[in-house]
């Protein structure tokens, strides 16, 4: 039997802006997980979230794009989305782009990435959500993890690495993917995940015998709308240890920030914060962006548990180590907000297309003469 590792999330409402998800919308995940837990429908979960953000980590035996796994999700968040109108919470459903479901929440709003594997001896799993940034915020770090031998030693000098990884990269653009393997077409890669406002990561293999290892979410708002209805706030979720990099060497890429596309309406470049899920809330300028990470075993087709049933999950980054980034963030926040509206501190002109810039130009139309 194959277990399925689904994690889905949807901005439904937050509390004071795009702060945080309230806990009436968090308990509402919980209760309906727990139902189905109770049912059968899944066999673990866990609810929390990244910034405003309400995410769904379920564990079950169905596999992916299953129908069932992803109508209660749906359920979940649209009944989630009525309680913050209710409350009059901030943006309210705003990720929900359709009202009938049909059959799976891709291309809806929602963002997912699932994964289903046969179990290991042992199956050490991170799962990754940010917020206030776009998919193309794990191209950087699982470069580093998959392709990096100065991030991840294993790739030098375990055997069963050193015939590389395999990258599948989605040029979001033209809705086109192509496979990459490295260590051999590593530049080639380098040239696509380099362009992040275009081509993400989307899923990675062991190269000597196919074996999964990480899936992103790939979901871009504006090109299912049509316009900004707000970032893409990316899932991933990756295997660890056993002829996979190591969870530690998984974290190396985040000791330091980096730069991502998104923050205040989704119109700027900004650093990266890793932060533990207490800190898992937006302020400054919407941001910085966060990234949250939560760990966990699998264990016979769900989440090792404690004895009273309660799935045991690790808060990553919830850790010192990881203060020199957070420090490193709030300083180049600063830097980047001292320029305003100047690029490069917001996006290219491309990128500001989705957003509401094109309605201001719109109306200098008339006013332009020839030079």
């Amino acid at each position: 039997m194959k277990t399925t590792i689904s994690i889905i999330k949807c901005d439904v409402g937050s509390l004071v802006g795009h702060h945080i998800v309230p806990k009436p919308l968090l308990e509402i995940g919980k209760n309906k997980l727990e139902k189905a837990q109770k049912k059968g429908i899944i066999n673990s979960f866990y609810v929390f979230n990244a910034g405003d953000d309400l995410e769904l980590l379920m564990v079950h035996e169905k596999g992916e794009k299953n129908r069932e796994i992803h109508a209660l999700a749906w359920d979940t968040f649209q009944t989630a989305a009525e309680k913050a109108k209710d409350l009059k919470l901030y943006g309210a459903g705003q990720d929900l782009l359709k009202t009938a479901f049909s059959g799976n929440v891709r291309g809806m709003g929602p963002g997912v990435a699932e994964m289903e594997i046969e179990e290991r001896g042992s199956d050490p799993i991170i799962v990754f959500a940010a917020d206030k940034t776009s998919a193309g915020s794990f191209n950087y770090p699982m470069f580093r993890i998959f392709a990096d031998p100065m991030s991840t030693a294993g790739l030098v000098i375990d055997s069963n690495m050193v015939g590389g990884f395999k990258f599948e990269v989605l040029d979001s653009k033209e809705n086109k993917k192509v496979v990459l393997k490295c260590p051999e077409e590593m530049y080639e890669l380098v040239a696509l995940l380099g362009t992040s406002t275009r081509y993400n990561v989307s899923r990675v293999w062991r190269a000597k015998d196919e074996l999964l290892c990480a899936v992103t979410s790939t979901t871009k708002l504006s090109l299912i709308a049509g316009k900004y209805v707000g970032k893409d706030d990316p899932v991933a979720i990756v295997r660890a240890q056993h002829g996979l990099p190591a969870v530690g060497e998984m974290l190396v890429p985040f000791l330091h920030t980096y730069f991502v596309e998104g923050w205040m309406r989704g119109s700027h470049w900004g650093p990266l914060m890793p932060v533990g899920l207490k800190d898992s809330k937006c302020t400054a300028f919407d941001g910085p962006p966060r990234m949250v990470a939560v760990g966990f075993q699998v264990c016979n087709g769900g989440i090792a548990s404690d004895k009273n049933g309660s799935p045991m999950i690790r808060d990553i980054f919830d850790d010192p180590a990881f203060d020199m980034a957070r420090r490193e963030a709030t300083k180049l926040a600063g830097v980047l907000r001292r320029m305003g509206e100047f690029q490069p501190a917001r996006l290219s002109a491309e990128a500001m297309e989705y957003t509401t810039l094109p309605q201001i130009v719109e109306k200098l139309k008339d006013h332009f003469q020839p030079a």
